[in-house]
Formats: C-alpha cells, sequence, structure tokens
C-alpha cells in the first residue's frame, strides 16, 4: 500500500519526535530528487537557483543516512530523457557534480564515504566525468555509506543493453539460452553488485517512477511525499524510514 504524507511545513521539526527501530533501517534507500524548478518558480526565482539549493539537499540526505545507518543511499541525478530540457539548464546541471564533490568531497573521504555513479557516460561532458571519476578514485577505499548518484541514467536503457550483452553472450556460445536466469540479467544491470532498493523516496507530490530503477524497485517500499527536493531535511528521511518499518514486507507470500 501506497501512503501519501502532506507536507510538514507547519512543524518545525516534524521527525523530531519520530522512534525508529535500529533493526529495522533499510540498507539500501533510493531517492527521485524532484521538485527544484517549482520550488525556484514559487520564489520567483531562476530555476538554476533551484538546482542549486537542491544540491544542498543532496549533502543533507546524505548525511542523514550515514546517520541513520543506512548502507546505500541512490540518488537519481540525472536521467536520459532529461537532455530535453532547455540546453542552458542542461549545461548547468552537468557542471553541478563538479562543484559540488570541489566542495564536499573532502568532508565525504573524511566521513567514509563510497562514492559511486551508474549511468551512462558517453554522452556526459569531460568535465562532469572526471570530477566523478577523480571522487570514485579518492573514495574507493572507504567502508561507510555508499554514495550513489544515478547520472544520465534511464532504466529501459540500461535493461536494453543488458539484453543485447546476453544476446551476445548466447551468440558467441558463451551462454546458452536455458541458462539466462534472472541473475543473469542483474549481473549486466548499471546496478550490478548493490542490493536492491529496500525503500523508493519521491519528492515534489510527483508519484511515477520515471523511468528510475524499474527493475530494482519491483519490491521496493515507495513513500511519496509533497515536499519539494530543496526542502528536503533529515526529518522527511525519518518520517520515511519510519513508514517502511510499519510496513510488513510480503514479497508476494503470505508472511
Amino acid at each position: 500500500m501506497i501512503k501519501l504524507f502532506q507536507p510538514w511545513r507547519k512543524k518545525k521539526n516534524p521527525g523530531a519526535s519520530v522512534s525508529l527501530s535500529p533493526d529495522n533501517i533499510p540498507k539500501h534507500v533510493a531517492i527521485i530528487m524532484d521538485g527544484n524548478g517549482r520550488w525556484a518558480r514559487r520564489l520567483g526565482l531562476p530555476r538554476i537557483v533551484g538546482h542549486r539549493s537542491g544540491m544542498k539537499a543532496v549533502k543533507r540526505a546524505t548525511i542523514a543516512a550515514d546517520e541513520l545507518g543506512i548502507s546505500i543511499l541512490t540518488l537519481y541525478a540525472f536521467s536520459t530523457e532529461n537532455w530535453k530540457r532547455p540546453k542552458d539548464e542542461v549545461d548547468y546541471l552537468m557542471s553541478l557534480p563538479q562543484e559540488f564533490l570541489a566542495i564536499e568531497l573532502e568532508e565525504l573521504i573524511e566521513k567514509n564515504v563510497q562514492v559511486r555513479m551508474m549511468g551512462h557516460t558517453d554522452e556526459l561532458p569531460k568535465h562532469t566525468i572526471a570530477a566523478m571519476e577523480e571522487a570514485i578514485e579518492r573514495t574507493k577505499q572507504n567502508t561507510g555509506l555508499i554514495l550513489n548518484f544515478a547520472l544520465n541514467y534511464g532504466s529501459r536503457r540500461e535493461i536494453t543493453e543488458s539484453v543485447k550483452d546476453i544476446a551476445r553472450a548466447v551468440q558467441s556460445g558463451e551462454l546458452s539460452v536455458e541458462d539466462i536466469t534472472t541473475d543473469t540479467i542483474e549481473s549486466r544491470l548499471l546496478s550490478a553488485g548493490l542490493p536492491e532498493p529496500d525503500l523508493l523516496i519521491r519528492t515534489s507530490g510527483e508519484l511515477r517512477l520515471s523511468n528510475f530503477m524499474l527493475w530494482q524497485t519491483a519490491y521496493s517500499e515507495l513513500w511519496f511525499t509533497d515536499i519539494l527536493w530543496p526542502d528536503f531535511g533529515k526529518y522527511h528521511l525519518v518520517e520515511a524510514v519510519a513508514e517502511y518499518q510499519r510496513r510488513t514486507r510480503r514479497y508476494g507470500g503470505l508472511t
């Protein structure tokens, strides 16, 4: 059952009184970060100001996830469909990884965070790739929270590429049709090596997945909020985890 929450703007810190069980913290949380443009528009500001404010929310969410004991935080930073946006906005979005990591990388290293990225790199600008590669290289030995950016990511393309790879393996004789299992597909997805998200969060009141981790979220708990991403804070993550803990995950069974 999907439970919708209204914004908690009337409360100063709405998640502060929520009690969480340390024994049932979701291992992998994925977030569709939505609402930067609408946040800026409400304030009469350019959309890029919303994206800059959204970058601050990324830091808050990362710190909060680490404090709550979440092991993996996957953030939908840029989709394969986002290239349809105006060029000046896309150019700015492509500069954000460089800007964010220039400011935050040293602290991420200090906090033992490991940066990863999943996405299609062939279309990304060199400066975007360079910033991500530096962060990945400098944090690869860290053993704390995995901060996984979905950058130029599209799930349908991901699955299509996985199927093509399997077809090539069958053609070459490396794999037989009878050998193909769900594990075969999963091992060829961009998220290979990571467990499926336990909890998927989407901000801004939209109720759809928008081509994000369609395979991986088959049994994820979904939590939607009207809060726009730049306003997202630790208390909202706490509320989402609290709702996650109130649910029973049956995976198609009865218990």
